[in-house]
C-alpha cells in the first residue's frame, strides 16, 4: 500500500492568528497554490480533514473523498483565532516548554492530538486490498504520522518541516511502514 499525505495549502493570515480547528481562509491566489499541489487521481480511497483548507483542495480536483473528524488540526481552545502574541504568557510559556503534556485552555495537548490521529492510523494500516490511499489534512496530522512510523520522540515533532501543498509518501510492504518521500 502507498499512502499520499498531502499538507493543505497556504492560508491567509497576515495577523499571525493561532489557528487549528477553526476554520481560516486559504490565501488569495490559493487556485495557483492547488495547480503547484496536484495530489494525483489514482487513488482508492481519499479522506480529508473536514476543515476547508482542505476540503477545498479535494473539490478543486473533483476527488471522491469523505470526512474524518480526527484528522482535524490540534485544537487550540481559549487560544483559536487569537494573535499568538496576545496569548497571555503564563499561558503560553509552560505550553512552550512542554506541548506534549500540558493542554491549551479548553483544547489539547500533543498526547490528546496523538491519541485521536492514531485511531485513525491504525484503521488506515489495516485496510485490505487498497492500494492507494490519499490523506488530505494539517501539518501536526502528517508530524505525527510521520513519528510513529519513524518511532522518534514526541517533543521532537517540531523539527520536520511539513511544506503547505505538499506531500509525504509512505509505503507499506509486508507489514513494514517507510517513509519514502518528503515535501514532493
Amino acid at each position: 500500500m502507498e499512502i499520499h499525505l498531502i499538507r493543505h495549502t497556504a492560508v491567509e493570515n497576515p495577523e499571525n492568528l493561532c489557528y487549528g480547528f477553526s476554520d481560516i481562509p486559504l490565501r488569495k491566489d490559493f487556485a495557483e497554490d492547488f495547480k503547484a499541489a496536484n495530489p494525483g487521481n489514482t487513488f482508492d480511497l481519499v479522506i480529508s480533514s473536514p476543515s476547508q483548507r482542505c476540503t477545498h483542495l479535494a473539490e478543486y480536483f473533483k476527488l471522491n473523498y469523505k470526512t474524518d473528524e480526527r484528522l482535524r488540526e490540534m485544537n487550540f481552545g481559549d487560544w483559536e483565532m487569537k494573535k499568538w502574541t496576545d496569548i497571555p504568557e503564563e499561558e503560553i510559556n509552560p505550553w512552550y516548554k512542554d506541548f506534549v503534556t500540558i493542554k491549551t485552555p479548553s483544547g489539547e495537548n500533543l498526547l490528546d492530538m496523538q491519541a485521536r490521529v492514531m485511531d485513525f492510523w491504525n484503521e488506515i494500516k489495516g485496510l485490505e486490498k487498497t492500494d492507494q490511499v490519499l490523506i488530505i489534512t494539517h501539518a501536526g496530522v502528517i508530524r505525527l504520522i510521520v513519528q510513529s512510523v519513524l518511532e522518534f520522540p514526541l517533543n521532537n515533532i517540531f523539527k520536520l518541516q511539513i511544506d503547505y501543498g505538499k506531500k509525504v509518501i509512505i509505503h507499506l510492504n509486508e507489514g513494514h511502514f517507510s517513509v519514502n518521500r518528503m515535501n514532493v
